[in-house]
């Protein structure tokens, strides 16, 4: 089995990497420790948060830019966690530098997780989010034709998921999509998803999202909505970007999407990060944690211009 080719400065930081060893007891004890430490924020951005469906309850939190005037674009923005961790409280500290530096409002989704909640569950409480920011786009002061969405990991692939499921519905646009490192091929057999010595998201931890997320269906040829790497169709998306880390263990999944993409006539950017682990944006202050933010941050100001 190869092992995973790390960048020097990632080496040098690996203790930061959480121990996501992950069964039915710590998926629960990590919900309730939360991921990251807590981040001091700052007063230029208002943050309110809105109940988009009673039942099933739904929540986005939503990111402004005090003293900003609209109408602005938006980023409905899906936190990551392996479809069974996570909160939206982790995209905080992306919409505090984002919001007032890029004049962009940020709608945050509480989905529910799995295993409690598997596919579809989650993606259709992205849908809600996404059909709630268009329908009151007014009131907040947003710009319907300049709403993008985004995500991170497990949040990438439920932005994958959901650009594939509002071009099908055929009821709100979706102008580009962002999708970090996405988790969306369940079926884990590139040579990246076997490699050893991952960090952060193992050939293990994957293994159980995967399961947890398709609970029934897991082994069997499910729907390109719930692992979008099996769609056979990809034409009539939004434009995307596509970064992932080169010691990622979605690194063949991610790319081999983005060049589906692009032969579908999506425009697509897409980046490989040498040596950068899943998470990579969790080693503050490493080169591929600093290139990674700018390339991101970069794209999505081409986005919104």
């Amino acid at each position: 089995m190869t092992s995973v080719q790390l960048h020097p400065d990632i080496e040098r930081a690996r203790h930061l990497a959480p121990d996501l060893s992950l069964d039915d007891a710590t998926v629960l004890a990590l919900r309730g420790a939360g991921l990251g430490a807590p981040v001091e924020l700052s007063d230029r951005v208002e943050r309110t948060d809105h109940v988009v469906v009673d039942d099933p309850r739904v929540v986005v939190r939503v990111h402004r830019p005090r003293g900003a005037s609209g109408p602005l674009p938006a980023i409905v923005q899906i936190h990551g966690g392996g479809y069974v961790l996570g909160s939206y409280e982790m995209d905080d500290p992306r919409f505090d530098r984002w919001s007032p530096e890029l004049g962009v409002i940020g709608v945050s989704v509480e989905y529910r997780l799995a295993p409690e909640t598997p596919w579809p569950g989650p993606l259709e409480d992205c849908y809600a989010a996404l059909a709630w920011t268009h329908a009151h786009a007014a009131e907040l002061g947003i710009d319907p034709a300049r709403i993008g969405i985004g995500g991170v990991s497990a949040g990438g692939g439920l932005a994958a998921a959901l650009a594939l499921l509002a071009r099908d519905r055929g009821e709100v646009p979706v102008a580009f999509q962002v999708l970090e490192c996405p988790m969306i091929d369940d079926r884990r057999v590139t040579v990246s998803s076997q490699l050893d010595g991952l960090l952060v998201w193992s050939r293990e931890s994957n293994a159980y999202g995967w399961r947890a997320y398709l609970s029934d269906l897991y082994g069997t040829d499910v729907h390109y909505t719930a692992a979008p790497a099996r769609a056979d169709d990809l034409s009539g998306l939004p434009p995307a970007l596509v970064i992932v880390g080169g010691a990622d263990g979605f690194r063949d999944e991610d790319i081999t999407y983005a060049l589906r993409l692009s032969q579908a006539g999506v425009p697509t950017a897409l980046h490989v990060i040498p040596g950068a682990p899943h998470g990579v944006q969790m080693f503050v202050g490493t080169a591929p944690a600093m290139q990674w933010e700018r390339l991101v941050t970069d794209w999505v100001r081409e986005q919104l211009s």
